[in-house]
């Protein structure tokens, strides 16, 4: 985890991340299984930092597929066991870096299906409950805030995350639905202050609390034990931490794909308003995952701004003003946004370049590459994006040949890291190897 110097706040943004940076690559406190584990470290952070920063060409192109459960299924294993057996999952993610040698680790964030038991968690279906055990996890998207709740949400959002949005995706917490407003004892507490928490369903569900919180400590142990054996066999963690674009975090889990589209034309102004509301919120938690990682980069999967969610207009004026401020705060603290464009961004790249240079990560899923190199070549560094569909049903060949433009074409001067659109969960295993073999050897600039 990177320690901030005591005078962090009277640092620069560039004096910052550099510190950042500075961390990520250095090898103090691995203890690295061998001499070649570390030369594999430092080779694979510094090509790392050189696409990034955009001031000079790497040995060569990185190479860092998202591989998301992948690994599970090549070493017989299932998301269920992602969910249930975390031990075997993220020993499954170890001998995959190992035997594939990608340039950052496969490990992810282990999941606990006992711990959504415990909650009664109605957000998602899990391997095991509600989907097949070979089956990923699938959102239940409804509507957990309702078009006449905003006001509610903007104006005291802690509190309507309490008492209106918890006990709708947690069964068990629909107790705190009958919980005092804590902003209604202002001016004084006393016994009625505290009388709900003498029922049997508060008491119950303080004690699933408990069991939730050791469930939770229990599995992140087992994550900060894979991080820690992946860095020790010279594989970095890059992107360990994640963020949201705030009209993603409206739109996802509080009004739906239906309802914001549909307040996109019935209440836009309070869709702005929201969006701005949640910039700090954001920004702050961004900010934390960000300072719990060694690696600066933070992930933002961005999932209804593409082509075919909105237009052109739509995205300048619910979708961009905010996640730009929201990468621009996390570029104050020294941190390298990664926005994740899922799907097409085609008609975003002209909005998107206008941007400080070198200060951020496009990962690119369907876009043109072509075009995204052409017009954000002086911005920022590109990752894309050999698709998914291909690592399924093509040959070695295929996936070759696709690495082969995106080199030439987005390899040239440097800013280009080599990935998958998407995350390689059916693939086969010799396109893989191909995808991960052919950027090491042809990716090489000489």
């Amino acid at each position: 985890m990177f320690i901030k110097p005591d005078n962090w706040k009277a640092l620069s943004p560039d004096e910052k991340l550099a510190k950042r940076l500075d961390h990520m690559v250095s090898l103090d406190g691995i203890n690295f299984r061998d001499e070649e584990a570390a030369s594999s470290y430092h080779e694979r952070v510094t090509i790392i930092r050189d696409a990034f920063e955009l001031k000079k060409i790497p040995f060569r192109i990185p190479v860092i597929p998202m591989i998301g459960e992948y690994a599970l299924r090549y070493y017989g294993l299932s998301p269920y066991d992602k969910m249930y057996n975390q031990e075997e999952a993220m020993e499954a993610h170890l001998k995959f870096n190992m035997e594939f040698q990608p340039d950052n680790t496969s490990y992810t964030d282990a999941f606990s299906g006992r711990l959504f038991e415990i909650l009664d968690y109605k957000l998602i279906k899990w391997p095991g409950h509600g989907v097949p055990k070979e089956s990923g996890y699938q959102v239940v998207e409804r509507e957990y805030m309702t078009a006449d709740e905003y006001s509610h949400l903007m104006n005291d959002p802690s509190d309507f995350l309490m008492h209106k949005y918890l006990p709708r995706i947690f069964g068990s917490m629909s107790p705190l639905a009958n919980l005092p407003v804590l902003t209604h004892n202002l001016y004084g507490i006393g016994p009625m202050t505290f009388l709900p928490f003498s029922t049997p369903e508060v008491k119950e569900l303080l004690e699933k609390l408990l069991k939730a919180g050791e469930e939770s400590a229990r599995v992140m142990e087992i994550t900060k034990r894979a991080a820690v054996k992946s860095k020790e066999a010279g594989f970095p963690i890059l992107m360990e931490a994640s963020g949201t674009a705030p009209f993603d975090a409206l739109s996802d889990t509080l009004r739906g794909t239906k309802g914001i589209m549909m307040d996109l034309y019935r209440r836009p102004d309070t869709v702005t308003d929201a969006c701005e509301k949640f910039v700090p919120m954001m920004l702050e938690m961004a900010t934390a995952a960000g300072d719990r990682s060694d690696s600066p980069m933070v992930l933002i999967p961005l999932h209804k701004g593409d082509d075919n969610h909105m237009s052109v207009a739509q995205f300048e004026r619910f979708y961009w003003p905010t996640l730009k401020k929201l990468m621009l705060g996390m570029i104050e603290e020294g941190l390298i946004p990664v926005p994740f464009a899922e799907g097409s961004y085609n008609h975003r790249l002209e909005i998107i370049s206008d941007f400080p240079k070198g200060k951020c990560i496009w990962y690119f899923d369907r876009t043109d590459m072509h075009r995204a190199k052409d017009i954000l070549k002086d911005v920022c560094c590109i990752m894309g994006n050999v698709p998914t569909s291909l690592m399924l049903a093509g040959t070695p060949d295929d996936i070759r040949a696709y690495c082969k433009d995106l080199i030439d074409f987005c390899g040239r001067g440097g800013g280009f890291i080599l990935t998958s659109g998407a995350s390689i969960d059916y693939s086969k295993p010799q396109n893989v190897r191909a995808l991960i073999d052919f950027c090491k050897e042809y990716g090489v600039y000489r």
